[in-house]
């Protein structure tokens, strides 16, 4: 900031007063009086359309609305206390988004899953978010790998009375933990594109294979104690790496018995 600048911004901050417009004055305050701060701009409301959108999107990722549900635009109006206008809005975009598909005469239904856009997308992260976990163990803390055995625990608790919407949210956040200290943000930004490509697609493996989440909390184990052993970046990049593979492979295993058509062939 140069001199100038430097002035300009005193007088703002001293006030009118300080500057020396016209009609200023100065004002007197009590010694100790304190000074109330400005308050904060109120927030705009959402408009009616991006209520509409946030509503039936969040349902569609939370698993509310499964692949292929119909939405009907009356009920969904009604069920929101909107016209359908903004609903007519909403849907235009999460069709445009792929959230949805929209038929001639039948109307709007949630979109499917497309195992191979799946199986892509698994495939790059088990390769970058295993290098982010190897570049990030160096850096973790003991509390670091604490909090991630304290979100494994949640995930462990989940498992009686199975919440796969739960337990996947977890799996996220437990994976952050290991992850997000990654010196390189080329990597930690090709995680994130994965993770959310992910969440794009509405796609968890605990939804289609439960059992997976068993294996999946005891994979986890292992992965921190390796990190507490002083495991080499190597090790636990393998390691992570692996854990995600084993993933894809329930996902795959399981839709091959479903649909086999449905599923790339892989070598």
């Amino acid at each position: 900031m140069n001199v100038a600048e430097t002035t300009t911004a005193a007088r703002w901050t001293a006030g009118p007063a300080a500057a020396g417009g016209v009609g200023s004055r100065a004002v007197a305050m009590a010694p100790g009086t304190a000074v109330a701060p400005a308050a904060a701009p109120a927030r705009s409301p959402l408009s009616k359309s991006q209520q509409a959108y946030e509503s039936i999107k969040d349902k569609i990722l939370s698993g509310e609305y499964s692949p292929g549900y119909r939405l009907v635009l009356a009920k969904l109006a009604d069920e929101l206390g909107v016209s359908a206008v903004p609903v007519r809005e909403a849907i235009r975009r999460l069709e445009a988004e792929s959230f949805l598909t929209f038929e001639r005469n039948v109307g709007a239904s949630v979109a499917g899953i497309d195992p191979t856009e799946y199986l892509y997308t698994m495939q790059t992260l088990s390769i970058v978010e295993g290098a982010a976990t190897g570049l990030s163990a160096p850096f973790l803390t003991a509390a670091d790998i604490g909090r991630a055995r304290d979100i494994n625990a949640a995930m462990r608790g989940c498992l009686e009375h199975f919440d796969p919407v739960r337990f996947t949210t977890l799996n996220l956040e437990f994976h952050s933990v290991l992850f997000e200290k990654c010196p390189n943000p080329h990597i930690l930004d090709l995680v994130h594109r994965g993770w959310n490509r992910l969440r794009s697609l509405r796609s968890s493996t605990f939804n289609y294979v439960p059992g997976r989440a068993r294996e999946s909390v005891e994979e986890h184990e292992r992965l921190l104690q390796l990190l507490e052993g002083g495991a080499t970046a190597d090790d636990v990049e393998r390691a992570a790496r692996g854990h995600r593979t084993a993933t894809l492979d329930a996902y795959l295993a399981h839709s091959r018995n479903e649909a086999p058509d449905s599923v790339p062939w892989l070598p």
